[in-house]
């Protein structure tokens, strides 16, 4: 039998639990007048920055950013379709790095009864070192499925030896009439939720969902 060109694919995922969490939340202040709007969103971001620069420098916080400061006006309308007087919105938003969970959780509590706050979501990652690793790993796994499918697709046709031509990341192997194939899937996926306590403490029940890592890889290989 003469050369036989195998094309297959080779995919490995694997799941992580959460190493790190990003708090994302919003302070808000809206009102008529645009310097009292202003200056109430500094009031109110004032005891949050404190707060978060104890944290900090008490180790139960990693980082912190305060970023996205904004103000508008808009012009809302009455029933009868006329423009009514302008308000005046402000707003600031902050990021904070939580690596312990229960600390997370007793703060989410308490900052989300705070006024004109709101926390917005949860950011669920892994550290930079642990995602390259893993990334690494499982781009090497998805390779290895790809041999053994074309070691197993030879094997069928009564061939012995197969040789690698072309490898790449889904997506990225071209066909041989030069189209090239669908784009690759997303390498890193993450999903979190939360839920209030409905027990009356200040605390909230975070649910991590766990960090997928996926890789997928195309390979040509010649089959003799």
């Amino acid at each position: 039998m003469s050369d036989v060109v195998i094309t297959v694919r080779g995919e490995h995922e694997t799941r992580l639990a959460p190493e790190r969490a990003v708090a994302h939340l919003t302070i808000r202040a809206e009102g008529p007048e645009r310097g009292a709007v202003v200056e109430r969103m500094a009031a109110l971001t004032e005891p949050v920055r404190d707060d978060l620069a104890a944290r900090r420098s008490a180790g139960t916080v990693t980082e912190w950013t305060s970023q996205r400061v904004a103000v508008w006006s808009e012009r809302p309308w009455n029933n009868e379709g006329r423009r009514l007087a302008p308000v005046h919105y402000a707003t600031v938003d902050f990021a904070v790095t939580f690596t312990d969970f229960a600390v997370l959780s007793w703060w989410a509590g308490e900052v989300a009864e705070r006024e004109g706050v709101q926390l917005t979501w949860i950011e669920w990652k892994l550290t930079p070192e642990t995602r390259s690793r893993v990334e690494r790993e499982v781009a090497t796994e998805a390779v290895g499925v790809a041999v053994a499918r074309a070691e197993a697709y030879a094997a069928a046709l009564g061939l012995a030896t197969v040789t690698p031509l072309e490898l790449a990341d889904v997506g990225l192997l071209t066909s041989h009439d030069g189209a090239e194939a669908a784009p690759a899937p997303r390498m890193l996926m993450a999903k979190a939720s939360f839920a209030a306590d409905g027990g009356g403490g200040p605390s909230v029940q975070l649910q991590p969902e766990d960090i997928v890592i996926s890789s997928g890889v195309e390979a040509r290989f010649v089959a003799r």
